[in-house]
């Protein structure tokens, strides 16, 4: 498959009714993980798509990117780790 199939396959599954319900998700975390969490989240949003490959979040919508981030924060938060992953951040 080339990145444009790709991306339609990817936005025909996104499209999938149900997939814009909100869910509640309880479960415990470490705080590494939940710091491993947080990088990984601001890296696929902050890396621009590649011309040769398609990944769901470079089709995703702005609002979507917003989520993520919001869920980002709120989990450092919750975990009392929003000071540190700033200083991890400007090293």
């Amino acid at each position: 498959m080339n990145a444009k199939e790709l991306a339609s396959v990817y936005d025909t599954i996104m499209s999938i009714p149900g997939m814009n319900d909100p869910i509640k998700i309880d479960l415990k975390v470490s705080r590494r993980n939940v710091l491993l969490l947080s990088q990984a989240i601001n890296k696929a949003l902050s890396t621009g798509a590649s011309a040769d490959s398609v990944n769901l979040i470079d089709i995703c919508s702005p609002e979507s990117k917003e989520e993520l981030t919001a869920f980002s924060s709120e989990c450092l938060q919750k975990s009392g780790l929003n000071e540190l992953n700033e200083r991890l951040g400007n090293l």
